[in-house]
């Protein structure tokens, strides 16, 4: 069974979980929403559950609802502070599912970081939070999959010259690692073919446009291929997202946020999933925010959400594949 986790009860997330269902219930990929049922009950049927199991029964006629309580009720497009504990309390709870088996993989709907944090959360979002319930802080690695494109960034969620600093030959090593290991374990690559961008334009041009490709990026690719990974690069940026390059590798390693996740979103944000890779349990989840703008208005479109349930579904066969 799947845990769909609350995520931020003023955005898009009751929304998008409520059209999720009514897509997937005919379609036998059942979940539990962990959240509050009132968030759901104005549009669709609800029917709280007290295991996970029991979803399998409801999901045809109803949304199984594993209950929490919102602090104060929420106001579409109005995020409120006193609501954060639930929506942390909802991760910590479906994280413990995972845990104690009783769900095969967890789906995480968009919180605002800036709402939580405000309330004394002390992690940039999901990710890390996630590895520290799982007990392998800094181990977790965000990647970005579409039909047509996985991107992994080695640097993530700071700014570009915070990016510039934390880049070295050591974490382009730990970062391919894991993503060789996941795509092993998860998506069932025997020999997953990994390439490498450049910091720089044209991947630096043998130093003429900067050397980070030389004394950084290469020696790590040149240990890594040492190990026997099936690794390449460094690739010129501009250039490796078109569709001859993007057949010639299974992911691509980027060295900063947006220089991998403005191609997939701009090939295929519809369908973009996010999934974290090295920990002992599934996660993904929607490639979108919580679009405070457009909640409460009938306008999300649930593509991405979806797509994160159908690859959290197919991600946990895989694992109980090469179990």
């Amino acid at each position: 069974m799947l845990a769909l986790t609350q995520g931020d009860p003023a955005g898009i997330a009751p929304e998008i979980t409520v059209k999720a269902w009514r897509i997937l219930r005919e379609s036998g990929l059942p979940f539990v929403f962990v959240g509050d049922p009132a968030l759901l009950e104005q549009h669709a049927p609800v029917q709280a559950v007290r295991y996970l199991e029991q979803g399998a029964d409801v999901f045809s006629h109803a949304i199984p609802v594993l209950p929490l309580r919102l602090a104060t009720p929420a106001a579409p497009g109005e995020p409120d502070r006193q609501n954060a504990p639930s929506v942390i309390e909802s991760i910590r709870l479906a994280v413990e599912l995972a845990q104690n088996g009783e769900a095969s993989a967890i789906i995480t709907n968009p919180i605002s970081k800036e709402v939580i944090q405000s309330a004394g959360f002390k992690h940039p979002g999901h990710t890390s939070y996630l590895a520290e319930l799982c007990h392998v802080p800094r181990q977790e690695v965000m990647m970005l999959a579409s039909p047509s494109l996985r991107v992994v960034p080695v640097t993530v969620h700071v700014s570009l010259r915070h990016a510039l600093e934390q880049l070295n030959t050591e974490l382009i090593i730990k970062t391919a690692r894991t993503v060789a290991a996941g795509l092993r374990r998860d998506f069932g690559l025997k020999a997953p073919r990994i390439a490498v961008a450049g910091l720089n334009p044209h991947a630096g041009e043998n130093g003429l446009m900067g050397h980070e490709e030389q004394q950084i990026i290469i020696p790590a690719i040149k240990a890594l291929q040492q190990e026997g990974l099936n690794i390449t690069g460094p690739m010129p940026p501009d250039t490796m997202f078109t569709p001859a390059a993007r057949s010639r590798y299974d992911v691509a390693l980027c060295m900063y946020h947006d220089q991998g996740l403005i191609p997939l979103k701009t090939l295929d944000m519809a369908e973009g999933v996010n999934v974290t890779l090295g920990l002992p349990i599934i996660r993904t989840s929607p490639d979108h925010g919580t679009a405070f703008d457009i909640a409460g208005q009938n306008k999300a479109d649930p593509s991405s959400l979806v797509a994160a349930i159908r690859l959290a579904a197919q991600l946990a066969q895989n694992r109980r594949n090469a179990a």
